[in-house]
């Protein structure tokens, strides 16, 4: 499968220049973060479209990366990246466990209570620190928390579909 074909997603974000040379501040969003130098290569979202990038270099910076990118010799080339999505075929993650996800495959998938009730998709996964929540928008807004066998009853990607165990009141 080509690479415009396969499905991607969403590992990290650029950020702010870093200094005067190129180098560019890095947002990662895989856990643990250091994992995102092992998903490779990358595509970005730009104007222009998916477009593949090279990291010549990266270095850790207060808990973080700072990288640099080939054609990005100075600060001012850096402005194309800024707020960039970092993207990479889903075909390269690790393969997990049974009932693990990755976020990217629950985002889209419709949810419904274990008494039939449709809640709506989720939007997106919020991490709050203790469980993330799933931010579902149906009617109405729902925040479920991902608490699998308690909360999360079963979780369905091929029929597209989460069963919960949850109160449409919340």
């Amino acid at each position: 499968m080509s690479e415009s074909t396969e499905k991607m997603i969403v590992v990290g974000r650029f950020g702010a220049p870093f200094g005067v040379k190129g180098w560019m501040k890095l947002q990662s969003f895989t856990e643990p973060t250091d994992n995102i130098m092992d998903y490779r290569p990358w595509s970005v979202e730009l104007k222009t479209g998916l477009t593949p990038v090279e990291v010549i270099d990266s270095r850790r910076h207060h808990g973080g990366w700072v990288i640099l990118l080939a054609g990005c010799d100075n600060k001012e080339e850096t402005v194309l990246y800024r707020n960039a999505s970092i993207m990479v075929n889903h075909s390269i993650l690790p393969k997990l466990g049974a009932n693990d996800f990755y976020w990217s495959d629950l985002e889209g998938l419709s949810v419904s209570t274990t008494t039939g009730q449709e809640l709506g998709e989720v939007q997106y996964i919020m991490p709050t620190g203790a469980n993330d929540v799933l931010v579902i928008k149906g009617e109405q807004e729902h925040l479920v928390p991902y608490v699998f066998d308690q909360v999360i009853k079963k979780v369905d990607l091929d029929a597209r579909k989460i069963l919960v165990d949850w109160d449409t009141d919340y």
